[in-house]
């Protein structure tokens, strides 16, 4: 079979050139790279690549898991546990939840209840669910527009809603649910008008800012990564540079979401009740938001608190360069 040979082909190469570019990063003086995942597509490639990493296995974090089931993901599991053992280096596992079994009504909620009983016994090793909803539209050949985010296509807003109904409650059950990509990174034409309102973009550079937002289909990265957060979704996988700045910028925790934060949860609040924000704008109650305010202080931790006076405006004008 030609065609199934240069797949093997091309695959033994990108594995090649992986462990060069492992090699060449470990050679690198004072080299602190980020988190790093290898995407497999077979079991069996973990504890070969483990192998083949030899000494700079030190580098690597962990595994992305594809098509994530408790049938396909359980083998994969289990071989990051060996490979694991073997280099004496705890590795991590990031699924993608992406088959058709969960997309498809009628399988849906067997598959996630799978996918709970596969990431819960191995839930040490789980940092983070990732949700492939290119994949899922294209099970229906569908391809959401870049004036629409995935929450307009009401088949994917759906699995979504599911996922982090069973997958991502806040009651120590459930795991860290990932927003899926944004496809676009420039529009030559739109049908419909730009989503970013010109309001907040009047001072700080910021007619230009938008300009330039609105031409590299970043409105709609912006509105998605709203929603991924009015949902439930933390993070967000890129496929472009030019994404890493504006999911940042929105994942900064604000001054008044801190404020509200440590409020609900100061020590006297246990009691519950509630309680008038600092910046007077809304109610704050303390046992309903408990939750949100926990999740919101680890998101500080991570992504960090802007000043009193900054707004995502301002954190985007200052990544992006003249």
């Amino acid at each position: 079979m030609p065609g199934g040979l240069d797949r093997r082909r091309g695959r033994r190469a990108g594995e090649e050139n992986l462990v060069r570019q492992f090699a060449a990063l470990a050679a690198r003086p004072g080299a602190e790279p980020p988190l790093l995942f290898i995407r497999v597509r077979t079991p069996e490639q973990i504890p070969d690549l483990v192998r083949r990493l030899g000494p700079t296995v030190r580098l690597l974090t962990g595994f992305v898991l594809p098509k994530f089931t408790e049938e396909r993901g359980i083998p994969f599991l289990e071989a990051l546990t060996g490979a694991e053992k073997a280099c004496g280096r705890r590795l991590f596992a990031m699924p993608v939840l992406e088959s058709p079994e969960l997309l498809y009504r009628e399988s849906r909620v067997e598959t996630l209840e799978g996918i709970f009983r596969a990431v819960d016994k191995y839930r040490d090793r789980v940092l983070a669910l990732r949700l492939g909803v290119t994949d899922f539209c294209s099970s229906y050949g569908l391809r959401r527009a870049p004036d629409m985010t995935a929450y307009d296509v009401q088949i994917v807003a759906s699995v979504i809603a599911d996922v982090v109904n069973m997958l991502g409650r806040a009651d120590g059950s459930g795991f860290t649910v990932t927003g899926p990509v944004w496809e676009y990174f420039r529009v030559p034409e739109r049908m419909f008008k730009p989503q970013l309102r010109q309001s907040p973009f009047l001072q700080v550079r910021a007619v230009e800012l938008r300009e330039k937002l609105i031409e590299h289909a970043m409105d709609g990265l912006l509105r998605e990564i709203s929603l991924d957060q009015a949902n439930g979704l933390l993070g967000k996988t890129c496929i472009h540079p030019s994404h890493v700045l504006p999911v940042h910028a929105l994942s900064v925790v604000s001054h008044e979401e801190f404020s509200d934060a440590q409020d609900i949860l100061r020590p006297e609040r246990g009691g519950g009740g509630v309680l008038r924000s600092a910046y007077t704008n809304k109610m704050n109650e303390v046992k309903p938001h408990r939750a949100w305010a926990e999740r919101t202080l680890l998101r500080a931790e991570v992504f960090g608190v802007a000043n009193e006076d900054v707004g995502f405006v301002d954190l985007l004008a200052a990544g992006i360069p003249g």
